[in-house]
C-alpha cells in the first residue's frame, strides 16, 4: 500500500503558525526552511517538508505494529462512540481558550478565507438558493453574499480569525461543535456577533444532521482535525453530508493527522480502537489518514480534488537534542458546477 505520494512543487505545504504576517512578509505557502545539511539540524526549532528514508518507514510500521497487537476492549469501544461527546465537554471545559491558539496560518494554506475585495459575489439579498432568493428562505446569515462553515469550531480557533480579517459584512460565518462546552465558549468570546455569526450544536456523522441553513447554500466549509475523531465507518457519512450543503462551485478545506505522525507512533499497546483508530488517556479518539483514504471518501461524494498533500515537518527541541517528526494532511476539494 502506498502511503504517502509524493509532493508536487506546488504543495510543499509548512506547519501551522500562530504569528498572522503583513502582507509585505507574508510567509510562503507551503513552507520556507528546508534542512539540506543535516549537521545543522538543532539550528532552528523546525525544518519544512522533511521526507524519511526507508528506514523510518520501516520503523514506523513496526511501531504501529506493535501498539495496535492489543485492542481495547469491545465493550469500553462501545462506550466510548456512545460517549463521545461527553468526552469533548470535559475535554474544553478543563482546557477553554488557555489551550488553543489562533490559527492566523489559516489565510496562507487557505487563500479562500482570506479577505478579498468585493468576493465578486454582488449584492447581499439577491443570491439564489435553489432557484429562490435567499432572503425568503428566512436562516441565519440569509443576506450573505459569502458563508463560511467551521464544523468542529472548538473554542473558535478559526471562527475568530476568519471575522476579524473579514470586515465584509456580506460575509457570514457559521460553526458547529457536538460538545455543548465549545459552543458556550464560542457564544461567550467578545468577538461572538450574532449578526456575522452563529454557532450551533450538531453532530454531523448523524444520519440526519440538522442544519440551520439550506443545501447548497455555503461558499466553503472548514474541517481542520475534526474528521480524525470520528469513528472511521462515520467518516464517509459526515463527508456525503457536508457535501449536500455546498454550492456548485463551493470547496471543503481539510487538515488533519497523517499516517506515521509522532502523536500515532506514541501510543502504548492498549490504546488501539482499530486500525490506526486510538483512544487518548482522556477519552477522546484520533485516526490517522493516508491521501488514497481521503481521496477516495470525497471524490465518492462527488467532489473534485484540488489539492491532496502530505505536510511532513521535522520539529527539534534544540535543549534536548530531541527530533519529532510531525505528518499532517491537507486537502481542498470542490463541488462541481452543473
Amino acid at each position: 500500500m502506498k502511503l504517502l505520494k509524493m509532493a508536487t512543487a506546488e504543495c510543499a505545504t509548512s506547519a501551522p503558525s500562530t504569528t498572522e504576517c503583513s502582507s509585505e512578509e507574508k510567509r510562503k505557502q507551503f513552507g520556507n526552511r528546508f534542512l539540506t545539511d543535516p549537521s545543522q539540524v538543532y539550528k532552528h526549532n523546525a525544518w519544512d517538508n522533511v521526507e524519511w528514508d526507508k528506514d523510518q518507514e520501516d520503523a514506523a510500521l513496526v511501531k504501529i505494529s506493535e501498539n495496535s497487537k492489543e485492542l481495547v476492549p469491545k465493550e469500553e469501544r462501545e462506550k466510548l462512540e456512545v460517549e463521545a461527546h461527553s468526552f469533548w465537554d470535559k475535554f474544553y471545559l478543563q482546557h477553554q481558550e488557555r489551550f488553543f491558539k489562533d490559527r492566523h496560518w489559516l489565510f496562507t494554506e487557505f487563500e479562500e478565507l482570506a479577505p478579498k475585495s468585493n468576493n465578486g459575489h454582488g449584492s447581499p439579498g439577491l443570491v439564489q438558493i435553489n432557484g429562490r432568493e435567499a432572503n425568503e428562505l428566512n436562516f441565519p446569515g440569509q443576506n450573505a453574499h459569502t458563508r463560511f462553515f467551521e464544523v468542529g469550531c472548538g473554542v473558535g480557533n478559526t471562527v475568530f480569525p476568519v471575522l476579524q480579517a473579514n470586515s465584509d459584512g456580506g460575509i457570514f460565518v457559521y460553526c458547529c461543535d457536538f460538545a455543548q462546552s465549545a459552543v458556550d465558549l464560542v457564544k461567550q468570546h467578545p468577538d461572538y456577533d450574532n449578526k456575522r455569526c452563529h454557532a450551533f450544536l450538531c453532530d454531523v456523522a448523524a444520519e440526519n444532521p440538522q442544519f440551520p441553513f439550506p443545501k447548497e447554500s455555503l461558499d466553503v466549509i472548514v474541517l481542520i482535525f475534526v474528521l480524525s475523531a470520528i469513528a472511521p465507518n462515520k467518516m464517509q457519512r459526515v463527508i456525503n453530508n457536508l457535501s449536500e450543503l455546498l454550492k456548485p462551485g463551493g470547496k471543503i478545506l481539510f487538515r488533519d493527522y497523517g499516517r506515521f505522525d509522532m502523536a500515532q507512533l506514541r501510543f502504548k499497546k492498549g490504546r488501539c480502537l482499530e486500525e490506526n483508530f486510538y483512544v487518548r488517556g482522556d477519552g477522546t479518539r484520533v485516526y490517522f489518514f493516508t491521501q488514497d483514504e481521503l481521496s477516495s471518501m470525497f471524490k465518492t461524494a462527488g467532489l473534485i480534488e484540488e489539492q491532496n498533500h502530505v505536510d511532513r515537518r521535522l520539529q527539534v527541541n534544540r535543549g534536548k537534542q530531541l527530533k519529532m517528526y510531525r505528518i499532517w494532511i491537507q486537502c481542498k476539494y470542490r463541488k462541481a458546477n452543473p
